[in-house]
């Protein structure tokens, strides 16, 4: 049980694996304001930084579950070196049938809704964890525009339109689901770029050490094509956020 290599290759120097920049978990941290010792759950914790982060600048206590084996020491290393290993767990596993061992203050799945199927079903498994009157927080793609085609549509890494939503269209979303969005920090071009950019680096350091290996063909035909579609498509269509839920 891992993730695939060519994603830990791909994102082997993020520290956030969405396109979050540091700057904009700080300000999700602010805006939400953690009271200290807040119980915190992660699905899909990635390499750590909410967590971590959080628990240096809120005091906060939590767990983060991944199903990457890299990340996840990747992330209990991150812990250590804030100094925070003793407020925070990180535990591999699969984070689709995850459930706290008690009800916590905010349940998170940030940038991973495919662990519930979708958005619907993950906010369903994050309840499952959530003490009445806690906050959930969904990270989501949307549609900052409408895709021309068919071609734009898959090139921002959906099979239909309908997989997005627009901005208002998700937050409509939320509240069917029987939410009232409370609070949301938006991903920007910006910040696209620091996460799509710093991938094309890590492939292309990762070939330049690595040419004969079985995953080089697929990882440089990547670099050759990725950057010209990220231009055409995903910066100019495809919008990013984390959205503070609680219920109506």
């Amino acid at each position: 049980m891992d993730l695939p290599r060519s994603f830990t290759i791909r994102e082997s120097s993020h520290r956030i694996h969405n396109p979050f920049t540091g700057e904009k978990l700080a300000t999700l941290g602010r805006a939400l304001g953690p009271a200290p010792g807040a119980r915190v759950l992660d699905l899909a914790s990635g390499s750590g930084e909410m967590l971590c982060t959080w628990a240096r600048d809120h005091r906060i206590t939590g767990t983060g579950v991944d199903i990457s084996t890299v990340f996840t020491a990747r992330a209990r290393d991150r812990a250590r070196e804030l100094g925070v290993a003793d407020r925070i767990t990180f535990v591999h596993g699969d984070a689709s049938d995850h459930v706290a061992d008690a009800p916590v203050d905010i349940a998170a799945c940030i940038g991973a809704t495919w662990i519930g199927g979708g958005v619907p079903g993950t906010v369903r498994l994050l309840e499952s964890s959530l003490r009445p009157g806690g906050t959930i927080l969904i990270g989501e793609p949307f549609w900052r525009r409408e895709p021309p085609d068919q071609e734009a549509v898959e090139a921002c890494h959906a099979e239909n339109r309908e997989d997005f939503a627009s901005l208002a269209g998700l937050i409509e979303q939320f509240g069917a689901l029987g939410y009232h969005v409370v609070e949301m920090v938006l991903a920007d071009q910006d910040s696209w770029d620091r996460y799509r950019a710093a991938q094309w680096l890590n492939i292309r350091r990762w070939l330049d050490g690595n040419p004969d290996d079985e995953l080089a063909p697929t990882l440089r035909e990547e670099l050759d094509t990725g950057p010209v579609h990220y231009a055409r498509y995903e910066r100019e269509y495809l919008g990013w956020g984390v959205f503070a839920l609680m219920r109506r």
